[in-house]
């Protein structure tokens, strides 16, 4: 007898189990389209960082990804990748391109690609068109241990294909050229007496307690990273990334990875659409003290 009521217990649980479930499974078959149907909708933008000098500290990369981050839920997901200079060479030349591209001296060949932004920087202008704008920068800087004054051999800190060269070319500054590393810590050991070198060395002073003089150089920067934006078809929502990344809020924390936002500070620029061989012209013309006004934009 208990038996029996016990079995009918069950029947009716189970039966009102059946039921929950058979509600739940409704719901997926009503929600799960939809749900697809939002995730389809959503804007994929693509978004390459290309590093062509070296930065302060931690990465431009994940300083981007965090850019994204901040936009997640408003109708596009943004998917931020590094690529190497050859790497995206490489990709450009196989029919890959990103939607948003950040980037600096080196990339000419993405010129052809990008479009024109509401904004005006003439190192990034093409034709009287701005294509490309920075988001951040790094600057030159002299350094000593011992004073400016007196004597002693000067490392140009050599790293990326910015122009060190000629950087101290305009400053009238003489000095051997020399790998990043190998110039910092030659500087340090004593060899050079001047290091003219970047922010990342402000950095590495900064990570090793090391209490340098500094003296920023003005005449000339091309330490710019750039965004530009090179699809006609994803322009609103590359347009919103472009927006939030040079919003206050995000430029008040690129000393997070030891940059700064951008200001005219230098004198001169170069184009950051100067061809490889442009770029190497540029380099010799200020080692051999030639003329290289003709290479610059005003700033």
């Amino acid at each position: 007898m208990g038996s029996r009521r016990g079995l009918k217990k069950l029947g009716r649980a189970l039966g009102r189990g059946s039921a929950f479930l058979l509600i739940f499974i409704a719901l997926l078959i009503v929600l799960l389209p939809e749900k697809r149907a939002e995730t389809a909708a959503r804007t994929v933008v693509r978004v390459w960082n290309v590093d062509t000098f070296e930065g302060g500290r931690g990465s431009r990369t994940s300083f981007l990804q965090g850019v994204a981050r901040r936009l997640q839920g408003e109708g596009a997901y943004y998917l931020v990748t590094s690529y190497t200079l050859e790497g995206a060479l490489t990709a450009f030349s196989e029919g890959e391109a990103p939607d948003v591209l950040s980037f600096g001296i080196g990339l000419s060949a993405f010129a052809e690609r990008l479009l024109p932004l509401p904004l005006r920087f003439a190192g990034g202008e093409l034709g009287g068109t701005t294509l490309a704008y920075p988001w951040c920068m790094g600057g030159y800087y002299l350094f000593s241990l011992n004073g400016f004054e007196g004597e002693g051999r000067t490392a140009l800190s050599v790293g990326g294909e910015n122009l060190t060269s000629l950087a101290a070319r305009l400053e009238g500054i003489a000095g051997e050229e020399t790998e990043s590393v190998a110039a910092y810590t030659g500087f340090l050991s004593g060899k050079y007496r001047y290091l003219l070198g970047t922010q990342r060395d402000i950095c590495r002073f900064q990570a090793r307690g090391v209490e340098a003089e500094i003296k920023p150089l003005t005449k000339y920067n091309d330490l710019f990273m750039y965004i530009g934006i090179l699809s006609a078809e994803k322009r609103e929502a590359s347009l919103a990334f472009l927006e939030e990344l040079l919003s206050p809020q995000v430029q008040e924390r690129l000393s997070d990875i030891g940059m700064r936002p951008f200001e005219a500070e230098a004198e001169y620029t170069v184009s950051v659409f100067s061809s490889a061989e442009a770029l190497a012209e540029m380099a010799r013309a200020a080692r051999s003290g030639e003329d290289v006004e003709k290479y610059l934009k005003s700033i």
